[in-house]
């Protein structure tokens, strides 16, 4: 079956564990996320927690070709992903920012990221940041054995299209374990009923890139950081999902307030 893992009761332990520690990396560096401080300061507190404090590998930090060179990326304003850290980055009021974690722990790879707010933002910001989670529960509330990957793709392309926006389709979800990216790829836009059917068992990530404005792209020089083609706000938030018996589990909820 494309070679997807359906994990066992002892894989599904070890996720659950390196799922947490990528949320707490989140709720730790949320008191530190404000106007003023750069990306690059994010970058070395996550760094150090991950590494000191939790004894987690951080996952992006040398990966790729060319390698990533931070242990988390930074996403602001118009970026949609891969935002590189960087110390000339300050963060300032009105900004917003997407912080993507993932760790790795006892050869587990945890991914969450999530939405931060600066200071004042606008409304717009604000709706972005707001439907955009909406667009990721409701593509995780589809999931249950016997669903499909297009269930979750036409739940989430429903609701960023009513809502004025669009969906970035160039990058996507993906299954993951002692992988970083495995099989399946989760896409999030498609047609109800078609795709993969889910089994118990699968766990993989649900991350929806949503734009104000157009869904077109461009990646810039460093080869990482992708940009929105018409400078229009975009905003992602990320779980690791697991496809259970009944439903779904959310392996990436926050420990400090339980909530997705």
């Amino acid at each position: 079956m494309m070679g997807i893992i359906i994990k066992n009761a002892e894989q599904i332990d070890k996720m659950r564990i390196a799922c947490r520690l990528a949320a707490e990396v989140l709720d730790y560096i949320t008191p530190f996320v404000k106007e003023g401080v750069s990306t690059e300061e994010l970058n070395t507190l996550c760094h150090h927690y991950m590494v000191d404090e939790q004894h987690t590998v951080p996952a992006p930090l040398g990966y790729g070709e060319p390698p990533f060179p931070k242990s988390i990326c930074t996403s602001v304003n118009y970026v949609i992903c891969h935002g590189i850290p960087n110390e000339m980055q300050v963060l300032k009021s009105g900004d917003i920012l997407n912080i993507d974690v993932t760790v790795i722990k006892d050869c587990y790879h945890g991914d969450s990221s999530r939405m931060f707010l600066i200071g004042k933002t606008t409304p717009q910001a604000q709706r972005l940041c707001k439907i955009t989670h909406e667009c990721m529960m409701r593509g995780i509330e589809q999931i249950k054995p016997g669903a499909t990957l297009g269930d979750i793709g036409y739940a989430i392309e429903q609701l960023a299209q009513n809502s004025g926006y669009s969906v970035v389709q160039e990058f996507c979800g993906h299954g993951i374990g002692e992988g970083f990216h495995e099989e399946p790829q989760v896409l999030h836009y498609g047609k109800k009923g078609t795709g993969l059917v889910l089994e118990a068992g699968m766990i993989f990530t649900v991350e929806p890139m949503i734009n104000q404005g157009k869904r077109h792209l461009r990646i810039l020089s460093d080869e990482w950081t992708v940009v929105t083609k018409d400078r229009s706000l975009s905003a992602q938030w990320e779980h690791t999902v697991l496809v259970t018996e009944t439903g779904y589990d959310i392996l990436t909820i926050s420990p400090q307030t339980g909530r997705a």
